[in-house]
Formats: structure tokens, C-alpha cells, sequence
């Protein structure tokens, strides 16, 4: 039997050794880059006309049983370790480690007591030149959800 994870490794090695880019998997499958990109990492289920069309662009043939997985409801936010150690995901917990109070706070006077969702959510990764070096550009695009008072 297939773990998501072992099915997770077969996409990404499939696609690093074809030189397939997610951004025209997702075209193929009419979803952002980001959004398929994080379906087929195993963050969001897929229906099975996305996964026959993310296998058709990719040129995989899911077995019954992986498109059984991929059409499962995940487990989310499944890193390993309660610290990350990639560095370019260290380096993003590193952000919110340093500035997270800085961004909770200034939510909080904009908006009020409450959160930003990430299931009502885009994100729009980017790249912008600049003499000093390209920059990464990572936009996080939630809806507010104020708490209630009961």
C-alpha cells in the first residue's frame, strides 16, 4: 500500500526528472500554480477530473489507489519537525517567529480580535528584479474572521 507521502515523493522526483514546471501542470488543471502546487505535496485533495488532468500534463498514470489518495482529505500542516529544518522553510518560520507579533498586532488594529483564514485564501508567489538580486515575493491573501462573543 501507497502512503500520500511516498505518493508525494513519486510526483516531485517524476517532475524534477521530466523538467515539468507546476505553473503548466496548473494551467492544465485550471487552478494557480500555488494551489495545485500544494495539491499534489499533499496539502488539498484533488477531484479526480483535476488528477487525470495533473497526470495527463505531467505524463504519470495514477494507479486507482493513488488517485484514491489524492482525492483524500489530507492531514495539513504535516512537517516533520516542530522546527523546520530546510533552510528556505526555516527561513520563512523564521519570519513569523520574528515579525508574527508585529503582524498579529497590526491585523489586530486594522481589523480587530480575530484571524486570517487560510482556507478562504490565495497566495501569489513571484519573482521582482532588482539590481541587488532578484527578490522573492510572496503575497498571503485571507479573508477575515472576526472571534464572536457568545
Amino acid at each position: 500500500m501507497t502512503t500520500r507521502a511516498e505518493l508525494t515523493e513519486k510526483i516531485v522526483a517524476h517532475k524534477t526528472f521530466n523538467d515539468i514546471k507546476w505553473a503548466d501542470v496548473a494551467a492544465a488543471v485550471g487552478q494557480s500554480k500555488e494551489w495545485t502546487t500544494a495539491a499534489l505535496m499533499g496539502q488539498i485533495s484533488l477531484t479526480k477530473e483535476q488528477i487525470e488532468k495533473a497526470g495527463n500534463a505531467m505524463g504519470l498514470n495514477f494507479s486507482d489507489e493513488e488517485i484514491a489518495l489524492l482525492m483524500t482529505v489530507p492531514y495539513r500542516g504535516s512537517l516533520p519537525t516542530a522546527v523546520p529544518t530546510d533552510p528556505l522553510i526555516y527561513r520563512l518560520y523564521e519570519v513569523v517567529n520574528v515579525y508574527g507579533t508585529t503582524m498579529k498586532a497590526l491585523i489586530e488594529e486594522e481589523f480587530g480580535d480575530g484571524i486570517m483564514s487560510a482556507i478562504d485564501f490565495t497566495m501569489d508567489i513571484s519573482r521582482t528584479e532588482d539590481p541587488k538580486g532578484d527578490r522573492v515575493k510572496i503575497v498571503l491573501d485571507g479573508k477575515f474572521l472576526p472571534y464572536k462573543m457568545y
